[in-house]
């Protein structure tokens, strides 16, 4: 059963009952998904690579499409290419995405074009404009597969005390397979087991500040 539910911010994320976990952090949903992958990710990443024009992203856990969303919107503005893929096992139905009200933190445009291409996404690559495509692979990260590197993985998987599988040391050697050196990984979460695992992998892990009620969060980037 899924539901709609208010976060602290006042923008909406969704009530998994099954899993027993909310979408986005509930202290905001905006929030969080423009702190931790927006800002800690993308836009850190090309703050660190400015005469980069292009830029690919791989996101575990596509859910909502509102790191997406965002992630669009900005690339858009500062008239940078994006290639985004989603890694969502489980999608939402076209009408769950609507009533999420998205729309409002993005320009029309992003939101007319992902209504309308959202379902297209899932197993082809869809182009949203002249400088923004997307593909969303419907299949569980273990079995996810891709003959491609990217500049940034958005790791936004449900928490580990709700999906383990998700982040032990070998879930998280295959996502990072798909980083190019040099690449950022970002995620809301900070442990021990992940930092361990990141570091083992030839990361170099940082702590950085969290989003609205966690302290902290994590990001690291592969070694040259």
């Amino acid at each position: 059963m899924l539901e709609i539910v208010r976060t602290a911010d006042g923008s909406n994320t969704i009530f998994n009952a099954e899993v027993g976990e909310h979408y986005h952090s509930t202290h905001g949903a905006l929030r969080e998904s423009r702190h931790v992958f927006v800002n800690s990710g993308l836009v850190y990443f090309l703050e660190n690579n400015s005469r980069q024009k292009s830029i690919s992203i791989l996101e575990v856990g596509f859910g909502t499409g509102l790191n997406f969303l965002l992630s669009a919107d900005y690339c858009a503005g500062q008239k940078i290419k994006l290639d985004y893929t989603g890694i969502e096992a489980y999608p939402l139905s076209p009408e769950m995405i609507a009533e999420t009200d998205y729309e409002q933190y993005i320009s029309t445009e992003t939101w007319k074009t992902f209504a309308e291409k959202y379902e297209a996404a899932f197993g082809a690559t869809v182009r949203f404009s002249h400088t923004c495509q997307l593909q969303i692979a419907n299949c569980k990260l273990m079995e996810f597969k891709l003959d491609q590197q990217f500049d940034i993985i958005y790791f936004d998987a449900f928490a580990s005390a709700r999906q383990p599988e998700m982040w032990n040391e070998d879930a998280i050697a295959h996502t990072v397979q798909f980083l190019k050196p040099g690449g950022v990984f970002v995620t809301y979460a900070i442990t021990g087991n992940l930092k361990r695992a990141l570091k083992a992998l030839g990361c170099k892990v940082e702590k950085a500040p969290g989003a609205p009620g966690k302290r902290e969060m994590l990001r690291a980037a592969r070694n040259l």
